[in-house]
């Protein structure tokens, strides 16, 4: 299965980068690709979402089961085009302000054919999504 793992440092502090990324609903107003959010069977911490990814002509609905811990984030896949996704995001506070972002996801498709074929775009595709968190933050935090 396909890895990809980032750790970045962000100007903004652990609960400013955490709560731009537990509010999927807001993801279609800033996340490449991402056209629609629907949340639903939301308790205290956790949640399910369908996200629905277009590009071109592809179009997915990708259907996560969601658990927000103290400042982590784990995404475990239910349903969709993938026969395995999980993303994990731990932010930390620094001593000298700001963040550090620990991201990870690990995925496959069920074709194996298309695995081949997109997995790299797919990475390429990941690394972007980093990025429009930290731009969003920047329009919401100055």
């Amino acid at each position: 299965m396909p890895k990809f793992v980032e750790d970045r440092v962000f100007s903004y502090s652990a609960k400013q980068m955490y709560d731009l990324v537990a509010n999927v609903g807001q993801y279609p107003e800033f996340l490449p690709w991402c056209i629609g959010a629907r949340l639903y069977d939301v308790v205290e911490n956790e949640f399910y979402a369908d996200l629905i990814i277009g590009f071109k002509v592809f179009r997915e609905r990708f259907t996560s089961h969601v658990v927000l811990g103290d400042h982590k984030i784990d995404i475990n896949y239910i349903k969709g085009p993938l026969s395995h996704l999980h993303n994990h995001w731990e932010f930390k506070d620094l001593e000298e302000g700001g963040s550090a972002l620990h991201f990870e996801v690990d995925f496959e498709f069920k074709n194996k054919i298309f695995q081949r074929l997109v997995g790299g775009l797919f990475t390429e595709a990941v690394h972007r999504m980093v990025m429009s968190f930290e731009i969003r933050a920047k329009e919401l935090y100055g």
